[in-house]
């Protein structure tokens, strides 16, 4: 059986951003340096782990994949959105639109691993100093990191694979600027309760459980720190701690709301704005929040520099 007639259609039509002709190129332009910036940010954090010996440390190592995970999450989408405002085809093949799907899930749950690792490492570095280095082994961080990997290929393959049983009939328009997997299934002409159920159970999984560690692990680095009570101390946890959680929020408060608790009055605009909050904006500020602002990317940055100069 061919792939046409399996599914009913060969390609599918991204209607992209509601944006107002007029307004296109000035959202073409900010697209475009949101993206870039957040190539930039995150290719200097893993260049400059790689290149700086005093960084290769647990945060680093989960910090580096973080980068890595960002900038290919951002690269899923943003080109191909900003090769469309550029043309008249909005065209996706449905090959290439089930692998937008898969990669897309895939860095996404990589992203939502890893910084429950971060938090678990900031966690054991502030509440157990001492103990920190026996705790954050190599062979326990490098563990982490594996298991991140393994669990977002299975995870992402799963509802692709599921996709793959529907069948989609004559309506192939996605109202959305990338292959998003609730509006795949909106378009589906086949029965989608075992894909919806596995959304709502796996995702919550990977999802839920995440968000739930994060908050623990932040909550118990405060708790710690309240109880040993230094002005400095307190204001620069809570500073690091508030914008972590900020972008945190920011990533999986949208992912909850749109997946897993979706209104009953679908708007595609608020949804178009949600997912551009999660898919575009927190891999930009990412670099900006976790590292380019420390003292330790700011020391290796400046002895990178210093060593190009001697040559």
């Amino acid at each position: 059986m061919t792939e046409n007639n399996r599914t009913g259609i060969s390609q599918f039509l991204l209607l992209g951003l509601p944006i107002l002709p007029e307004q296109q190129h000035l959202f073409y332009v900010l697209f475009l340096a949101m993206y870039l910036i957040t190539v930039l940010g995150n290719l200097i954090i893993i260049i400059l782990i790689l290149l700086d010996s005093h960084l290769h440390t647990p945060m680093y190592l989960f910090l580096s994949n973080l980068s890595f995970s960002d900038l290919c999450f951002s690269s899923v989408t943003m080109p191909k959105l900003l090769q469309n405002m550029q043309s008249q085809d909005l065209t996706i093949p449905y090959a290439g639109c089930l692998a937008q799907m898969y990669f897309f899930l895939f860095f996404g749950d990589l992203e939502s691993f890893l910084l429950v690792a971060m938090a678990y490492d900031r966690y054991v570095a502030i509440c157990f100093p001492l103990h920190y280095t026996s705790i954050m082994s190599p062979k326990l961080c490098v563990s982490l990191v594996v298991l991140s990997w393994v669990l977002t290929t299975f995870h992402a393959m799963l509802h692709t694979l599921l996709l793959t049983r529907l069948s989609f009939c004559d309506n192939n328009v996605i109202p959305h600027f990338f292959c998003d997997l609730s509006a795949l299934l909106k378009l589906a002409c086949s029965d989608i309760h075992i894909n919806e159920l596995v959304v709502l159970i796996i995702g919550g999984l990977v999802v839920v459980l995440p968000f739930l560690l994060i908050i623990t692990s932040y909550a118990r680095i405060v708790s710690s720190i309240l109880k040993v009570p230094s002005t400095r101390g307190i204001h620069k946890v809570f500073s690091t701690c508030g914008s972590h959680l900020s972008v945190v929020s920011l990533f999986f408060g949208t992912i909850i709301g749109l997946y897993l608790c979706p209104s009953a009055n679908n708007s595609t605009v608020k949804d178009t704005v949600m997912s551009m909050m999660y898919t575009v904006v927190t891999p930009m500020l990412n670099p900006f929040i976790y590292s380019l602002r420390n003292r330790d990317m700011k020391g290796a940055l400046k002895r990178v520099f210093q060593k190009k100069s001697l040559f």
